[in-house]
């Protein structure tokens, strides 16, 4: 079997290379030539564990191809993903460009009949225009050839991508077509030895399902965020109201863990663009709504405890910072909580040095020469007058302590991740502040 990939982002470099791992000949396309041209000579645009190991196995096989040649590409092609990107506009609302321009251009080089599935995460709708642009192309021609299009989310974890792709928990087809169907479980039955099945469904259905999983993610996040804020004011432990929901089945201990905030490529934007798609029917998803102003506000509460603890004069303060990426496993900073909080520390007029194991590099583009980058987490400790927890690398998770004590002024943890065991943090002689506890001086 013959597939293309459109677009060599996250989704389209995972989608395409696990694809080409179980065999199948795969052609990648972008219209960024220096992508591509890295991509050839094995230079790797993202992050993402045992990805660049795979994509040179499968080239060396001569399963995997990267192009900006179009055309070629799908030509002879069975079925073809889109998976560009759907950046947010100011409204909130995805933007669909790269998406129809892909469809104005299949269907303008389309030879034969294809199965065209987005694979990007698109709004509720957005398969019967990518449908009418194609047929549209082909009017144009005068072509009698006949295509479908499927919707086909993907549930990638950043960090865990290709275990995720490879061992699916759930694969969710939207078709209108047996040909459609058959084609998809065919591509997919590689992927479901493990027992987990393809969920087949109407287009519109597997359109609302991604943006519905995300926002249910997103809910449970902000709904902890919440209730750590509350048990801060009243006394009580988050931690332990936590292993006490946890262990309802009902509920699960699986994204109940309060931090400094949601963030990532997924969660905002998905989110956003759900709103958007509710109050452009005339229906207001209050929840939703509400998941999101909290959101934005947690991403402020670590600033706010430091701030409080040095009586709201930053001025001239040294801030250490472990973790620059929106979650471990990644070097991806889009909407993470610690480019909310480094602005604000600077407004306040603190100087930041900052240390992750992997987004130095993606921290350098955004943040430039605003923060000190160290080359080790105790590198970023020195003259700082506290330790400042974002992102909870497991690196984080078990440092020298003494050696954390002996090199900040202050001998105070601020953990927004909650990594640490308050009663042994105190013990070793620090003050330590978390999601949900008050600080003690």
């Amino acid at each position: 079997m013959k597939i293309t990939i459109i677009g060599t982002g996250y989704v389209g470099l995972v989608t395409g290379t696990c694809f080409a791992e179980v065999g199948i000949q795969v052609s990648c396309v972008d219209v960024d030539k220096q992508k591509i041209d890295n991509l050839n000579k094995g230079i790797i645009p993202i992050f993402e564990p045992g990805l660049e190991e795979l994509i040179h196995r499968n080239v060396k096989k001569e399963r995997l191809y990267f192009t900006t040649d179009l055309p070629s590409a799908i030509k002879d092609c069975e079925v073809i993903f889109s998976a560009v990107g759907t950046p947010p506009d100011e409204d909130g609302s995805a933007d669909l460009s790269y998406i129809l321009d892909v469809a104005r251009e299949v269907g303008r080089n389309m030879n034969n009949y294809i199965l065209m599935a987005t694979k990007s995460t698109v709004p509720v709708g957005t398969a019967e225009k990518v449908r009418n642009i194609i047929q549209k192309e082909l009017n144009i021609r005068k072509s009698k050839l006949i295509f479908d299009v499927a919707s086909n989310p993907e549930f990638l974890k950043e960090g865990a991508a290709i275990e995720d792709f490879m061992r699916p928990d759930r694969i969710v087809v939207g078709v209108d077509s047996s040909k459609a169907k058959n084609l998809m479980k065919n591509l997919y039955k590689p992927f479901t030895m493990n027992g987990h099945p393809v969920i087949f469904m109407d287009v519109l259905s597997a359109e609302m399902t991604k943006y519905t999983a995300n926002s249910m993610l997103a809910t449970k996040i902000s709904f902890m965020n919440d209730i750590a804020n509350l048990c801060e004011i009243v006394g009580a432990d988050v931690k332990m109201v936590q292993k006490g929901i946890g262990s309802d089945t009902r509920i699960g201990s699986k994204f109940i863990y309060p931090g400094a905030g949601y963030g990532g490529s997924c969660f905002p934007k998905d989110v956003k663009a759900l709103i958007k798609t509710a109050d452009d029917n005339a229906y207001s998803l209050k929840v939703l709504k509400a998941v999101e102003e909290v959101n934005e506000k947690q991403k402020s509460i670590i600033f706010k405890k430091i701030s409080t603890y040095y009586e709201h004069n930053l001025q001239g303060k040294k801030i250490a910072l472990w973790g620059l990426s929106f979650k471990p496993k990644t070097d991806d900073m889009r909407e993470a909580p610690s480019l909310v909080i480094i602005r604000l520390l600077l407004e306040a007029g603190a100087s930041v040095s900052v240390y992750d194991p992997v987004a130095t590099g993606e921290g350098k583009r955004i943040l430039g020469n605003t923060v000190t980058y160290a080359a080790n987490q105790y590198e970023a400790l020195e003259g700082a007058n506290c330790l400042t927890i974002i992102t909870e690398w497991a690196e984080f998770k078990f440092p020298d302590f003494a050696r954390i004590k002996s090199l900040i002024k202050d001998n105070v943890i601020f953990d927004g991740r909650n990594i640490y065991d308050a009663t042994e943090i105190k013990k070793l002689g620090f003050k330590y502040s978390c999601i949900g506890t008050k600080i003690k001086k």
